[in-house]
């Protein structure tokens, strides 16, 4: 697909009334039609699941289905940082100070991302990661870390797809499309849990708006496959997994404070 195509697609899913019409149709009862289909074509495997797949609704239902207890354990070891998702590692490691980070060779602004003067200063320094969602993973957002919140805002207004053809082309996906953020304070220091809108559908819906989370627990679900990036703003954090790993939500993906 050549760059200008590609961009009058995206040109098409940045139209209000096109992204109602598809927000209205996946919350349909006529969505639910495409369950068994979807089910089959991403091969999703339902046995960790609470709802029987019959039962779904909507489409956006089952996007933002349960899973059954004790199938999603959440690392409780000193000092470790548990996936927020189920998902590919796209990237991770230090950032460069340069108040930038870089994901499949296309630089990314902190502070374009985070859409708050000054904001990345505290993080240029530290660690991230990014978390890619397909379709047909579990779509809940957990806290990959303890702490309190200290601010919620959010940036942008339509989504492209975050894939390798945007990549390919220089788009910058995640720093531009809708995202929700949050901030928190803990042992672990600052750190920020970016929640990133796909293709259309700019639905992250916060589960809670409490004051503190605790590792592991539920934050937010994504209305389609997504992208979380994860920022620290200490600088030893020691990531576990190589990118392009599959790794479940709750599991050990980082060590902090050590080299």
């Amino acid at each position: 697909m050549n760059k200008q195509l590609y961009t009058a697609m995206l040109e098409l899913t940045h139209n209000p009334l096109y992204a109602k019409v598809l927000q209205s149709f996946v919350r349909s009862r006529a969505s639910s039609l495409l369950i068994p289909g979807f089910i089959k074509t991403f091969q999703v495997d339902m046995a960790d699941y609470l709802e029987d797949p019959g039962s779904y609704r909507s489409l956006q239902e089952f996007f933002t289905r349960h899973t059954l207890e004790g199938t999603r354990p959440v690392t409780m070891l000193e000092k470790t940082i548990a996936s927020p998702v189920d998902g590919v590692l796209t990237a991770s490691g230090s950032l460069r100070g340069d108040g930038h980070f870089y994901v499949k060779g296309v630089r990314h602004s902190l502070e374009t991302m985070l859409a708050v003067t000054g904001a990345g200063e505290r993080y240029q320094n530290g660690s991230f990661a990014v978390f890619y969602l397909s379709p047909k993973e579990y779509h809940r957002i957990h806290a990959p870390s303890s702490g309190r919140v200290l601010k919620r805002w959010a940036a942008g207004e339509y989504s492209e797809p975050v894939n390798d053809m945007a990549f390919l082309l220089g788009r910058t996906p995640l720093a531009d499309n809708y995202r929700l953020m949050t901030e928190m304070e803990g042992e672990a220091g600052r750190f920020i849990t970016a929640k990133v809108g796909a293709l259309n559908v700019n639905s992250v819906m916060p589960s809670s708006l409490q004051d503190s989370f605790e590792k592991g627990e539920e934050m937010a679900a994504f209305g389609f496959g997504s992208s979380v990036v994860l920022l620290y703003d200490r600088p030893d954090v020691r990531w576990k997994k190589e990118a392009g790993t599959f790794v479940r939500q709750g599991e050990a993906i980082a060590v902090e404070g050590q080299s």
